[in-house]
């Protein structure tokens, strides 16, 4: 069927009519918003303070644990050996001690028979005899004493060596425990050096005490010897031969 003219345009008036008030597609439009982004941008600031936080806490936990290993490393030198070398060296001269040697009971005995005030009973043999071993007594301490001087002064060198190598050793020590470590062998070494002082002034006293009895002994029997010749009723002459006759 054949569409008339005035029916044609009032068609499409109503459809023009009908896009005019359609809605209109929507547009790609963004927009910026200034506080949302400083947000932003503070929280991200944050989340990387957070990070680095971490990571100074890593690195302070492994710095810690290497501390800790330096703690517990030990030191790599010892003089415990040659301390207990040198110290048997000084017992053993001591234990060399002639005659009246470092003894309690030795020395008891022999102040009760050598030494002390000089015996009425005792004959005139009898006394010398007695000075005899006193001196020989005073001679042997004085060698004694003179052996174990000798020993001392030969461990100053070696002495020497282990508190110079402790001393290194402690200035260069890792850790807590080197440290320590090279302490307690310095003391170590301290303790045998008095250990040898101590040896040297007894070996002297000895000594010295063992002279000074013998003199004072030899007092005691001078005026037992005086007392005896003081005491006797006279002189008797006797015969005399000067020279043998064939």
């Amino acid at each position: 069927m054949a569409v008339r003219p005035h029916s044609r345009a009032a068609l499409f008036g109503a459809v023009a009519l009908s896009l005019s008030f359609a809605d209109p597609a929507p547009a790609q439009i963004v927009v910026y918003d200034p506080s949302n982004f400083s947000q932003n941008v503070l929280t991200a600031a944050r989340e990387l303070q957070q990070v680095n936080n971490q990571i100074q806490s890593l690195a302070n936990e492994a710095q810690m644990l290497t501390n800790q290993a330096r703690n517990l490393t030990s030191l790599p030198l010892s003089t415990l050996s040659q301390l207990q070398t040198t110290i048997q060296k000084t017992q053993s001269l001591l234990a060399q001690a002639q005659r009246i040697a470092f003894d309690v009971q030795q020395i008891e005995t022999a102040f009760t028979t050598t030494y002390g005030s000089a015996s009425t009973n005792a004959s005139s043999s009898g006394l010398i005899a007695t000075a005899q071993t006193r001196w020989r007594n005073s001679v042997a301490a004085f060698e004694d004493s003179l052996k174990v001087q000798a020993g001392v002064i030969g461990n100053i060198s070696s002495n020497g060596s282990a508190m110079s190598s402790l001393t290194s050793a402690s200035q260069t020590a890792t850790g807590a425990l080197q440290a320590a470590q090279a302490g307690n062998q310095l003391l170590a070494l301290q303790s045998q050096q008095l250990s040898d002082l101590v040896a040297v002034v007894a070996a002297k006293s000895r000594a010295d005490a063992l002279e000074q009895s013998r003199i004072t002994t030899a007092e005691s029997e001078g005026q037992e010897q005086y007392r005896r010749f003081s005491t006797r009723s006279g002189y008797q002459p006797g015969n005399v031969t000067m020279f043998h006759r064939n």
